[in-house]
């Protein structure tokens, strides 16, 4: 088994085509993070079909508060909250994601699941800089100073020193440049095509395009690119399209996933 992305979403908060951006990173040895849950409970669907137990999830990433990335989290959570044998589901990320998530719980699981939070359900509060380990990955997260809402992005260095960076849904802030720069492999949102800014207009939305993405993955010396949370109306020509364009101003690898790919990182 190869270190791989599972990617189980794709799309942007308004996608209807796909699920949202949400993946999960899991280590030759078998070690997994999720990466954010989308907007409700078709993470359970998106899990299953990619065959992945709810239970085999010991770890959870939430880069930002927004709907379609926090919703899903709360379904993830009455999974592991209905054991009565411990399984530990962490959830990492900054305070107010955290102090979200756990409101929203309290205010709408059963009591009984409730009363298990602490137990079967623990959180990790972050700092911008913050690390810890997930199975045999080790994660960095950092600030991407967001515009919109505080959002976190990260980094993950495997067993084998393979380093993947992960730049959240927003576009790239040059402070992040420690983290990022001559990564193996660097994950970005591509809100649309630059040939089709007029239409989608990303910009206006604090979003960027595949161009974009790929004139810095090659600035910072990436070595493979990967391009997530995107429009749904060209989904039929994505991967082609979004593919071409990041490929006529950058060298390395680029893919362009839909869901329930699953990515090698080599």
């Amino acid at each position: 088994m190869n270190n791989e992305i599972i990617i189980l979403g794709t799309g942007n908060a308004m996608v209807t085509r796909c699920y949202n951006t949400c993946f999960i990173v899991r280590s030759e040895s078998g070690s997994m993070m999720l990466v954010d849950a989308g907007g409700g409970n078709g993470i359970l669907s998106q899990l299953q079909k990619a065959g992945v137990g709810c239970e085999e999830i010991d770890d959870l990433f939430i880069t930002h508060a927004h709907t379609d990335h926090v919703l899903g989290v709360i379904w993830l959570m009455r999974m592991a909250l209905q054991y009565q044998k411990p399984k530990l589901l962490r959830i990492h990320s900054h305070k107010k994601v955290l102090d979200l998530i756990d409101h929203i719980a309290r205010q709408t699981l059963p009591q009984k699941q409730v009363d298990r939070l602490g137990i079967n359900v623990v959180y990790d509060e972050l700092n911008d800089g913050d690390s810890f380990e997930a199975g045999d990955m080790h994660v960095q997260c950092f600030d991407i100073h967001s515009t919109k809402e505080k959002q976190y992005g990260f980094t993950v260095t495997f067993a084998n020193g393979k380093r993947l960076a992960c730049l959240g849904d927003e576009p790239y802030c040059e402070e992040n440049e420690p983290y990022v720069k001559g990564a193996d492999w660097m994950m970005s949102e591509a809100f649309c095509l630059y040939a089709d800014r007029e239409r989608f207009q990303p910009y206006k939305k604090h979003h960027s395009t595949a161009l974009d993405a790929a004139r810095l993955a090659k600035n910072l010396g990436v070595l493979n690119l990967i391009l997530y949370h995107t429009e749904d109306k060209t989904l039929d020509t994505r991967k082609e399209r979004y593919s071409a364009e990041a490929q006529s101003v950058y060298d390395g690898q680029v893919f362009v996933p839909y869901d329930l790919e699953r990515i090698a990182i080599v």
